[in-house]
């Protein structure tokens, strides 16, 4: 095979994988919590002599994660909430501590506070938040102290990773890392509201249009090359 179609393959291929993560950021438009994510190309340099061109392959290696602040959505819920600034929460899932910012939580008939997957948030001590079954007002001020009735319970963490290059996104609104959490400084919660997606669909479909177009001309261009070897092939072979 000819240097030519292992580069467009490696084109394709990466067009392909940044395909799959625009279609995912559209699909998750409307998804609270959720952060767009993009794809990240390298490029790998081949030298073959210095009596040949180098051969330069681009690779789809890693993802990143769009950080900005989505808008907030005012739902009254009086365990909706919303972080204005940095930071993540912390929920407790059977493969470990993950964090989101997805903050739609729903207490149990015990008291606890989880997600719609039924994964508890965590305090800032590491355990379940509670919120005692009988209260009848439930206060959370900007800093996650929580209050039943006026009466002081928990405190809802609040953190980030040490080495924010250090998440990893696990599905759409959940993201594991190995680095250690550390306490935000700049970020508060919001009692009543809900981070929506921060993803621009009006620019994502733009994009998704531009990688379809790349790769149908990548698709042109290999087909040309392979009529051309075959036409190479068959004229040597007579």
């Amino acid at each position: 095979m000819s240097n030519s179609i292992y580069t467009a393959l490696t084109r394709q291929s990466g067009l392909m994988k940044e395909m799959q993560v625009v279609a995912n950021n559209v699909a998750n438009a409307a998804t609270t919590g959720y952060r767009s994510e993009g794809v990240v190309f390298s490029e790998h340099v081949q030298r073959l002599g210095a009596d040949h061109a180098s051969v330069s392959m681009a690779v789809a290696g890693a993802h990143q994660t769009d950080a900005r602040q989505g808008a907030m959505t005012k739902t009254g819920g009086q365990f909706d909430l919303a972080i204005e600034g940095e930071g993540y929460f912390q929920i407790e899932t059977p493969a470990g501590v993950r964090l989101t910012r997805a903050g739609a939580f729903i207490p149990t008939p015990e008291g606890d506070l989880v997600t719609p997957n039924g994964y508890p948030l965590l305090d800032a001590g590491g355990a379940p938040v509670f919120v005692p079954g009988d209260a009848r007002q439930v206060n959370i001020a900007p800093d996650g102290t929580l209050s039943a009735d006026g009466n002081p319970i928990t405190q809802i963490a609040l953190v980030k990773p040490a080495d924010p290059l250090d998440l990893t996104r696990e599905d759409g609104v959940r993201f594991k890392t190995e680095s250690e959490l550390v306490p935000v400084e700049n970020g508060a919660l919001l009692q009543g509201f809900l981070e929506s997606s921060n993803v621009d669909p009006v620019g994502q479909i733009a994009r998704m249009i531009e990688v379809q177009r790349a790769y149908e001309m990548g698709q042109s261009f290999l087909e040309r090359e392979d009529e051309r070897l075959r036409s190479i092939m068959a004229l040597v072979g007579r």
